[in-house]
């Protein structure tokens, strides 16, 4: 028997090296990840610019639309990591997952599924997010002429949620076919007509009138529609290697082989997103000044997620193309890789505002009330965003595989540590900068979770080997 299953494994193994295969399947990883990656990256910093940016307008508009800022903001980032870093990350998966199986007619399928499913969410996010946005305002904690401010800037910033999430569908489309350039120049334009669009609405460059916090946000909501159309007619073109062809039938299989990864994944990015509501509205107790503080600290997290996100996404179609050509051992070698490079990056960035924390806040304030929260801020959390971001890219990775559920776990468990952490803090008279220590080790055991929940998950047999692959680093 024992030579049999031998004979069966030699021959599953040849078979497979015998099939035609896929360029990210033969190329070396470190390499691979970087040139995947650094398209995303120059996208991902053109991203932070846009942080920088509205917040620095906001700033200049006053401390009271700063505070608003930090209400609504965490709504704006869930819709950016649903339609980009989970949503997008079923899709890329998916589609990778099927060209590495040579499937080029279910990866075109799979792009029609993907429109439907983000024009569906666009709609779901303006009808939440923009008719009830000031009874959700109202449950983060905000009240006042905080409220209102950042209720102007929602009404504006969901009216464009479809554009943005068709955006990021059609971008994420383009990566799981493996081209990273096409939708990291494009975002990489929207991003700086953002920018551009912002300041002139939203502070009244030149002739036009000042239209504050709607005029900031309606640069979103310009630039993203452009980004959308353009994205849209690439991949009805000849240039695109996954086509949009609008025909053919609606699927079940189709939209589940998406949502299994996505829907999944959406938890994740909620439960971050929830953890964030969570401090804001008991940072909020503290005052005004802290509640910008803070805010101004957390802009800088959510920068980090980007930043991550430009590696975590270069692992997609890696792990998903390996995965759909059987390559497990592989794939895995390829989510380790790729978040340890997360961790060093993100890493150096910790230290840098650990050390110096107001060369950031001062970018955005000059009042030293908010500096000094801000600096509290970064002084607890800075040290652990190295183990944050290994978690993160992780995260990322593993949607190629579609086993994403003990990230998602980990996530919970951080949730956990800050909803109960943080009650407890608030019944006991705890300060803000203890917030912030329960803050920084959440971040720390996520990491450490989302690393073990990695190592003993198995992520199915390998065909080039013909053995089960071994959860092991």
């Amino acid at each position: 028997m024992g030579t049999d299953v031998t004979a069966h494994n030699a021959s599953t193994a040849y078979s497979w090296r015998m099939q035609p295969t896929h360029p990210l399947l033969m190329a070396p990883i470190l390499p691979t990840i970087w040139r995947l990656g650094f398209p995303n990256m120059l996208a991902m910093t053109a991203s932070a610019l846009v942080t920088i940016a509205e917040t620095s307008y906001v700033g200049q508009l006053g401390t009271t639309p700063l505070a608003g800022m930090a209400l609504v903001f965490p709504l704006i980032m869930l819709q950016q990591m649903l339609s980009s870093g989970s949503m997008g990350g079923g899709i890329s998966s998916a589609v990778s997952r099927a060209l590495g199986a040579g499937r080029e007619d279910r990866a075109q399928s799979l792009a029609l599924h993907a429109s439907i499913i983000a024009l569906g969410m666009g709609l779901l996010f303006t009808i939440l997010f923009g008719v009830f946005r000031m009874e959700l305002l109202e449950t983060i904690g905000g009240s006042g002429e905080a409220l209102n401010q950042a209720s102007l800037y929602a009404a504006v910033a969901f009216m464009g949620s479809v554009s943005i999430w068709l955006t990021n569908a059609f971008a994420s489309v383009i990566r799981g076919s493996g081209n990273m350039k096409k939708p990291s120049a494009v975002l990489l334009t929207v991003s700086l007509f953002q920018v551009v669009l912002a300041g002139i609405l939203g502070l009244g460059w030149g002739p036009v009138p000042r239209l504050g916090m709607a005029g900031v946000a309606m640069g979103q909501l310009i630039a993203f529609t452009g980004g959308a159309l353009y994205l849209g007619m690439y991949l009805q073109s000849p240039a695109s290697r996954v086509r949009l062809v609008f025909k053919g039938p609606l699927r079940w299989a189709d939209f589940h082989d998406i949502l299994k990864v996505g829907a999944l994944a959406s938890i994740s990015s909620i439960q971050t997103v929830v953890t964030i509501l969570i401090l804001t509205r008991l940072v909020s107790q503290f005052g005004t000044e802290a509640l910008a503080g803070y805010g101004i600290g957390t802009r800088l997290e959510f920068l980090l997620i980007p930043i991550t996100f430009a590696v975590g996404v270069a692992c997609v179609p890696m792990v998903g193309v390996a995965m759909g050509a059987g390559m497990v051992q592989r794939a895995r070698r390829v989510a380790w890789t790729g978040s340890s490079m997360a961790a060093l990056m993100i890493g150096v960035v910790g230290a840098v505002v650990s050390f110096y924390p107001n060369a950031w806040s001062q970018m955005f304030t000059d009042s030293l009330a908010v500096q000094a929260y801000a600096k509290s801020y970064f002084e607890w959390v800075g040290p652990w965003y190295a183990l944050f971001g290994f978690g993160l890219c992780l995260y990322f990775a593993s949607q190629g595989s579609g086993k994403v559920l003990g990230p998602v776990l980990a996530g919970t468990i951080r949730l956990v540590m800050v909803a109960a952490g943080g009650l407890w803090m608030v019944r006991t008279g705890a300060s803000a900068a203890d917030m912030f220590a329960l803050v920084g080790v959440a971040m720390g055991v996520y990491g450490v979770a989302t690393g073990l929940a990695m190592y003993w998950t198995s992520w199915g047999v390998d065909k080039v080997s013909g053995v089960q692959a071994q959860p092991a680093v």
